[in-house]
């Protein structure tokens, strides 16, 4: 049985919470950075797992000492360059000045957009090259393999990831992957923080009580007990957004800051645990362990940034990780 009071939970800060439109979570605004190179990179949450690392940040209080850690698996199959996109300032917003497409797209790479029928990038980046001046910004429209995984889609996640550096740099670094791949090593290093964006698990239609937690009414309260005390004043004769009202829950667009990138592996089965994790099976390609969790279920595409406001200097050595079986066995 619930207590009768307990603290108020859910923040005002999110509204309205409403269902994101799409499971890709989208990422509003990137950290602008003098280093040539991407900005962010994606993969797939495999599940989570526990290792034992020596703590080496010199003002912990476990310094020196070895600890347990919960990690969460990130499989980062290679991402492939599809597109170049140029933006200019608009009078409301940035406005596309050029899309240049790979010629050598993958066959079995089905993409949900509409491609030019003839695609010529050699043409395009030159003309590109000739206007570079009126252009704000260049960023890479990169494709998820996720073919490469236990879980292939039959449409491949295709998003924007911004780069680092000055126009021209990010010019001729972007010219210079058009239809290539990019691995997660090129782009994040071990002992690093990292911004997590991903589409939180979804929980449907909930009350008022799990929702925001409010309180339980007493026993002798009239029509129930799962509902809120006062629905608000008679003026303004409406109900306002600050009073917690049952609706959607889960499955939001959410940001978690300066994660610690503990690990990054090329060989996926270093972290498969006996049997595959549940849910999802080996991890077949290059990897993240993240210490903590992250948003979303198992399968869930994660979006990963360069921190928008990093703190402090993670130091840890991995010793142990624990593969054993996540089955129940």
């Amino acid at each position: 049985m619930a207590k009768h009071s307990k603290p108020r939970a859910g923040s005002l800060a999110y509204k309205p919470r409403k269902r994101a439109k799409k499971e890709t979570p989208k990422i509003k605004s990137w950290v602008s950075s003098d280093e040539v190179g991407l900005l962010g990179f994606a993969g797939y949450k495999a599940g989570m797992t526990n290792v034992l690392a020596v703590d080496d940040r010199k003002n912990s209080s476990t310094s020196g000492m070895e600890v347990f850690l919960p990690v969460t698996v990130v499989e980062t199959p290679p991402l492939w360059v599809l597109a170049i996109r140029a933006y200019r300032k608009g009078y409301l917003c940035k406005e596309t000045v050029s899309e240049i497409w790979a010629k050598n797209i993958p066959a079995d790479m089905n993409i949900k957009a509409t491609l030019p029928k003839e695609r010529n990038p050699d043409k395009k980046i030159s003309e590109l090259k000739e206007k570079l001046d009126k252009v704000s910004d260049i960023r890479l429209i990169i494709g998820v393999q996720s073919k490469l995984t236990s879980i292939p889609k039959k449409t491949v996640d295709v998003m924007e990831i911004a780069l680092g550096g000055d126009v021209s740099e990010k010019f001729e670094y972007a010219k210079n992957l058009l239809g290539m791949e990019i691995n997660v090593e090129d782009v994040f290093k071990e002992n690093s923080l990292v911004d997590v964006v991903a589409v939180t698990k979804g929980k449907g239609f909930q009350g008022v009580v799990k929702r925001y937690g409010v309180r339980i009414q007493p026993r002798k309260a009239g029509k129930g007990r799962r509902h809120i005390g006062s629905g608000g004043a008679w003026t303004p004769t409406r109900k306002m957004w600050r009073e917690p009202l049952p609706g959607q829950m889960g499955y939001h667009n959410r940001t978690e800051y300066n994660k610690i990138i503990l690990q990054v592996g090329k060989e996926g089965k270093d972290v498969t645990p006996a049997g595959g994790f549940l849910r999802y099976g080996p991890v077949k390609n290059s990897y993240l362990l993240i210490r903590g969790s992250v948003p979303g279920s198992t399968k869930r595409l994660i979006r990963l940034t360069q921190p928008r406001r990093p703190q402090g200097e993670p130091n840890f050595e991995i010793t142990h990780i624990n593969l054993s079986s996540k089955q129940g066995v």
